[in-house]
């Protein structure tokens, strides 16, 4: 609502009026009549304040996570791909969908190097599809599947990767790979018209001229799924652009927060390797102790 005070001086009442449109919305407004203040002396003495009721707020920026009309939707759970399913987004993605059989299914996995837990999650969740990107552990994926009666189809290296990002049955694809070897797959996706899970931020901060109006063009959303950027991204849900005057971006972990400056100088790769709190490749590992991490700066303001 909008009070815009219309007289100067002492006025007999308030109304409330929906000027919106050229007849009463009662949808929108419902409430109309007089209110009136006296004083002690029975003067009457009140502002009239006219209200009127504005449009909807913009979409909250980069967008919004709710259902829009016209949007692609699906019966029962909804179907999602995973690219880097045995990694750290993977893994919690995959815990996720455990916990909420009824509201997620998963129809294909791509992995890089770890088969013995990559043939685990697909004995758990039975996907259509599975790509390792190492090809030369195909054969030895298809050994740990070998017990298995509904055996996925198996598509080695990049290309595999690609064919999981965009899978036809996939609504949602969840991006957890590292570095630019997520660009392709995430350009993929979007062009087959998938939303969005992005936890790579190499192809935003790379690829982020190109993949945001590749995003718009398809009409899909690209929603953060990583720590600090899912966190904010949560948060200003409603908030019409430009709403927000700064992003205070903090760094809570990594191994040596707790060290002392001049023990930093005999800091070892060993010593970078051990997270406190989480489980992590080792090249994320590396980068939350150095706080290299923290260039998700640039993740935001592309986002």
């Amino acid at each position: 609502m909008a009070l815009n005070f219309l007289s100067p001086t002492e006025i007999k009442s308030l109304s409330f009026l929906d000027t919106s449109k050229s007849s009463y919305n009662l949808n929108l407004l419902k409430n109309q009549g007089v209110f009136a203040l006296k004083r002690k002396d029975e003067t009457t003495i009140a502002k009239r304040v006219h209200c009127s009721a504005q449009q909807q707020p913009p979409p909250a920026w980069p967008g919004r996570a709710v259902f829009e009309p016209g949007r692609k939707i699906w019966d029962g759970p909804k179907p999602i791909s995973i690219v880097g399913s045995t990694g750290s987004i993977g893994t919690q993605t995959l815990d996720i969908v455990a916990e909420n059989p009824d509201k997620f299914k998963v129809v294909a996995l791509a992995a890089g190097s770890n088969v013995t837990l990559l043939a685990d999650q697909v004995k758990r969740f039975h996907p259509q599809l599975v790509a390792v990107r190492n090809e030369s552990l195909v054969d030895e994926l298809k050994e740990a599947l070998a017990d298995m009666e509904d055996k996925p189809e198996i598509i080695p290296g990049e290309q595999g990767t690609i064919e999981v990002a965009r899978h036809p049955d996939a609504v949602t694809v969840v991006t957890g790979i590292v570095g630019c070897a997520g660009l392709k797959p995430t350009v993929a996706a979007i062009e087959a018209g998938k939303d969005i899970a992005l936890a790579n931020k190499e192809t935003i901060i790379a690829g982020g001229p190109f993949v945001l109006p590749l995003s718009h063009k398809h009409n899909i959303k690209i929603l953060p799924a990583d720590s600090e950027h899912s966190a904010i991204f949560q948060r200003i849900q409603g908030l019409p652009e430009g709403a927000l005057r700064c992003i205070i971006l903090t760094a809570s972990g990594g191994a040596f927060r707790d060290w002392p400056v001049d023990k930093l100088k005999e800091v070892k790769v060993a010593d970078a390797l051990k997270h406190p709190n989480w489980n992590m490749g080792e090249k994320i590992t590396v980068d939350s102790a150095t706080l290299f991490n923290k260039v998700s700066c640039n993740f935001f303001h592309s986002l």
